[in-house]
């Protein structure tokens, strides 16, 4: 008896448990994910390229002031 309520358990949970990941497989549902994961894919590139511009500019005027190029428009070529 005890057996039996244990894989009736069993198969109501894996039952329950398959309903779900199908459910998770809808195509509304996958479509949601991945606009919601390019969204923020998206966002986290644009951050890391604000990043490296502020950085790289950083950096240019730093070269520019140790070797004296501070003003872009002298023709000293």
């Amino acid at each position: 008896m005890i057996r039996r309520l244990f894989y009736l358990s069993l198969g109501a949970f894996l039952a329950f448990w398959v309903m779900r990941r199908l459910q998770a497989l809808h195509p509304d549902h996958v479509a949601r994910r991945t606009a919601d994961g390019a969204a923020g894919m998206l966002r986290r590139v644009r951050d890391f390229t604000s990043d490296v511009s502020g950085e790289a500019a950083e950096r240019e005027t730093e070269l520019r002031a140790r070797f004296g190029l501070d003003n872009p428009d002298d023709d000293n070529r």
